[in-house]
């Protein structure tokens, strides 16, 4: 190597540390950017040609951007809902708006990645972030859960319509000597429901059946039962219907007879129950239990009750789901029926009040009407080598065949709702990289000056 080309090298250390320089430049620059991922410098040394050991030099100098996208950046609270922040690997999908026409947006055909997570509904309900990236992911019908298609996610602010109730989920204790108003310690069979006021029994002892309990007879029926569950439920346009139930003890097991514990679960015919002008449904089951407490039948874990009215307004047949293990009859102090579990699956019509992220990327919105719906799952993917990506303005990314193509789903990351991915830039360790890099920089330019007073001294040998 002679005087000159030691020249050319120091030039080559002065382009990499000012690219050095530049790449630093633009980390500070963005330290406060949303979702950034710095861009770190790799220096890589060129052998101009090749020698023996002894002869050889050190070459001069490239550098070489290294991204960071793996390395995550702390997540900051806000009081937005709709904003979300990847605890973890990859990367939001989104789309560009490529235009408007005749009132219907237009995006980008292919598919970009951000970790910049500060998405809020624009005017006409698409969820973009601060660089102008609209969300992706799969619609959902609010009503039955379905997906209706994938692409920029779109939040509608349309009510959300009633829906009738279908299925009941309840699980209860039955005790085993119920507290009834009949109920006489020394009176042997005295908590059973027994024959009524006017002689009847509405008693189901096995299987199904349908059994009604007079108006005329209510008194006398709720002095031979116990309460039971109360709920509200929906009819098709949203109504409200109280359903007001009781349960009756109707057989106690007998070993020599090998009988079992029988309960009916009864329900009112009007939602504002009066001892002396409601009726009362058998719900139409014998529901048995053995020695144990343990429900034998039926064996299923859920029954119908049939054409359910109350007030005059039928619910239709309803399902009753208990599951395995939800009614049992142990000993119970109080009498009483404890209820572990009571649930009803309808819910009236409803206006959009806010919006929030879960953990498993879905966009949830909660209604005027107590509910919370599922109306979004939010496209989430990952890369086999996420370093690989091709980083465009905005915070996006592009894919390439150093990064491999996109893996759909979070594979372990959480989406964490109410946050954000602040920048991973480190204000302190940039300050060290420029202040080596400054010092790289004046240490090439001396060896320029340098090699410049040798190449002089050469030439005045002539003189």
């Amino acid at each position: 190597m002679d005087v000159f080309t030691a020249m050319q090298t120091a030039v080559s250390g002065l382009k990499a540390q000012s690219f050095s320089l530049e790449n630093i430049s633009g980390n500070i620059a963005n330290s406060q950017t949303t979702g950034f991922k710095r861009v770190d410098t790799n220096f890589v040394d060129l052998i101009a040609e090749q020698q023996t050991p002894t002869r050889q030099v050190a070459g001069s100098v490239a550098a070489n951007s290294r991204q960071t996208t793996t390395v995550q950046g702390s997540l900051n609270a806000t009081e937005v809902g709709t904003n979300m922040a990847l605890n973890g690997e990859g990367f939001f999908a989104v789309q560009t708006k490529t235009g408007d026409a005749a009132g219907q947006s237009t995006f980008s055909a292919s598919d970009f990645y951000t970790r910049r997570g500060d998405f809020a509904p624009d005017k006409d309900g698409y969820l973009v972030n601060g660089a102008g990236s609209y969300l992706k992911g799969n619609s959902l019908d609010p009503v039955t859960g379905q997906a209706t298609g994938e692409g920029p996610i779109k939040i509608s602010n349309s009510i959300l319509p009633a829906r009738p109730t279908s299925t009941i989920t309840y699980s209860a204790n039955l005790p085993k000597t119920p507290a009834t108003k009949n109920a006489n310690a020394s009176i042997a069979g005295s908590e059973l429901l027994g024959t009524l006021a006017s002689g009847a029994n509405p008693a189901i002892l096995s299987g199904t059946g349908t059994k009604t309990v007079s108006a005329a007879d209510s008194a006398s029926f709720i002095n031979g039962s116990i309460d039971g569950p109360s709920l509200t439920a929906y009819t098709e346009s949203g109504g409200p219907v109280g359903i007001q139930t009781r349960w009756a003890k109707v057989q106690n097991a007998d070993t020599e007879t090998d009988t079992k514990d029988v309960w009916n679960l009864f329900y009112a015919d009007k939602s504002t129950v009066t001892s002396t002008s409601t009726s009362w449904t058998n719900a139409g089951t014998a529901f048995e239990f053995s020695s144990s407490g343990q429900l034998t039948s039926p064996t299923t874990t859920a029954v119908t009750i049939p054409a359910l009215t109350v007030d005059d307004v039928s619910l239709g047949n309803i399902q009753l789901n208990y599951g395995s293990g939800g009614l049992t009859a142990y000993t119970s102090s109080g009498g009483t029926v404890t209820t572990n579990t009571l649930t009803q699956d309808g819910y009236s019509s409803g206006t959009l009040n806010n919006l929030s992220i879960t953990k498993d990327g879905k966009v949830s919105g909660t209604y005027s009407n107590g509910n919370t719906v599922a109306l979004a799952n939010i496209k989430v993917v990952q890369f086999n080598n996420s370093d690989g990506l091709k980083a465009n303005s905005n915070g996006t990314y592009e894919q390439t065949l150093d990064s491999g193509t996109p893996l759909v789903g979070l594979n372990g990351t959480a989406v964490i709702g109410g946050n954000v991915e602040q920048s991973n830039t480190d204000i302190a360790s940039e300050f060290s990289k420029m202040i080596v890099t400054q010092q790289a920089y004046s240490a090439n330019t001396k060896v320029i000056s340098t090699s410049q007073d040798m190449m002089s001294a050469l030439m005045n040998i002539i003189r």
